[in-house]
């Protein structure tokens, strides 16, 4: 391999999708199990440039012959080059943070920082931080080892202005978590999270509910590998177009889209034409549960009822999801189950569909039994749809109206922490 990225667990990596944007090289992933494994590969310096993620960074720093200044100062790397047979390490997560930051105009001179975490990301962010001329910097850990506050300790630190997680709490596939009750912080002015998968975490829907400013860790993954692209290539790049560009085509490209809305309202004719014209997977929400439950809806509220119905259903939505790329069309009732519109909005914006209800369709439908049920059905619903839309389609004319409608909303919302 002459450029790629070298890590104990490499899954679920953006890398390769991001280095090929930028252009001029191939772009492989390693995975190396072991330290031995790594320690081998480095001493090997069978490769050009590349990047090193968990567990390997502080290894890198061991190994590498010339240190530039951010690696020396927080003793980890995250880039090599091999000239000549010299491994030069650099810490491009310093330039992504902070490329981050000042995207959205974080600043962090004189403020109070809370950082969730204590491993190689947290002493990356603290680095920033204290450069920037924070006030103060607090870190936050279970177990409060080596000067780091508990989190019982943290949730006193009523000053928190700006809150950084570092932790890998709220990722994939563990999504959901989060770490701390934000109210605990009337000060907080900004919530930046390193974790950039699921788009936004449970910490930073959180953090937009309270009204606080919020990011992801998106953007500074993108911003990390086109500063580490100047060392591969030896260019100078346009870095703030690049990670501008890249950030926006990969996000689009990854985001999911959620339709919602009233039994027979179009979700699914709208849903298939839409995931065809954005390159996107269809994915039917009643489809998957009656896949995984062997037998057809009407036949599961029968036999099992409402409640069983329900049940698995929020097991497609936690499912379904996590992933990315689709176009996700979800039951009507899917707003029901408490938590399900968090999960959709996790990685993407969720369209609400309107159609007339003497437009909806009802065959087959076990709750669309006539006019006075659906319209018990939409004055129940209708709260709970709107709460959790980031865009409303309306669907009383023709499907590719409402087709051409969905497609802009998307491109408005699909990245909201924008």
């Amino acid at each position: 391999m002459e450029y790629g990225l070298i890590g104990g667990k490499l899954g679920h990596s953006y890398s390769k999708e991001i280095h090929e944007k930028i252009g001029g090289y191939v772009y492989e992933l390693l995975e190396l199990p072991t330290e031995s494994e790594a320690r081998a590969f480095l001493q090997a310096k069978a490769f050009k440039a590349i990047n090193v993620t968990i567990p390997y960074k502080r290894l890198a720093f061991e190994m590498c012959d010339e240190l530039g200044p951010a690696a020396e100062a927080i003793g980890a790397v995250n880039t090599v080059v091999n000239r000549g047979g010299r491994l030069y390490g650099y810490n491009t997560d310093y330039a992504g943070f902070s490329w981050l930051a000042r995207r959205h105009n974080v600043s962090f001179a004189g403020k109070s920082v809370l950082i969730l975490g204590t491993g190689g990301t947290s002493r990356t962010v603290e680095a920033v931080c204290r450069d920037a001329g924070a006030a103060t910097v607090y870190k936050v850990s279970r177990s409060g080892k080596d000067g780091a506050l508990t989190y019982e300790q943290a949730a006193r630190r009523q000053d928190t202005q700006v809150l950084i997680n570092t932790s890998p709490a709220g990722m994939y596939p563990e999504v959901g978590r989060c770490l701390v009750d934000l109210a605990a912080y009337p000060h907080l002015e900004a919530v930046l999270d390193a974790v950039y998968n699921p788009f936004r975490t449970e910490l930073l829907l959180r953090a937009a509910e309270r009204g606080v400013p919020a990011w992801c860790g998106f953007e500074m993954l993108v911003a990390q590998a086109v500063y580490a692209a100047v060392y591969f290539t030896g260019s100078e790049l346009d870095k703030n177009e690049l990670i501008r560009q890249i950030h926006h085509d990969l996000r689009r490209d990854l985001s999911n889209i959620s339709i919602i809305g009233m039994p027979g309202c179009g979700k699914s004719t709208v849903g298939r034409v839409l995931a065809e014209q954005l390159g996107k997977i269809y994915v039917d929400l009643d489809e998957w549960v009656e896949a995984h439950a062997g037998m057809p809806i009407p036949d599961i509220f029968a036999r099992e009822g409402e409640a069983a119905f329900r049940r698995y259903e929020a097991e497609a939505v936690a499912s379904v999801s996590r992933e990315h790329g689709q176009v996700i069309a979800c039951g009507g009732g899917v707003i029901k189950t408490p938590g399900n519109a968090r999960l959709l909005r996790q990685n993407g914006p969720v369209l609400w569909v309107r159609r007339p209800l003497q437009h909806l369709a009802t065959g087959g439908r076990p709750l669309s039994t006539g006019p006075a049920a659906l319209r018990r059905m939409e004055a129940e619903r209708e709260p709970a749809y709107r709460a959790a839309a980031d865009a409303v389609i309306d669907n009383t004319a023709r499907p590719e109206d409402a087709v051409r409608a969905a497609a802009e909303a998307f491109e408005k919302v699909f990245d909201p922490l924008d």
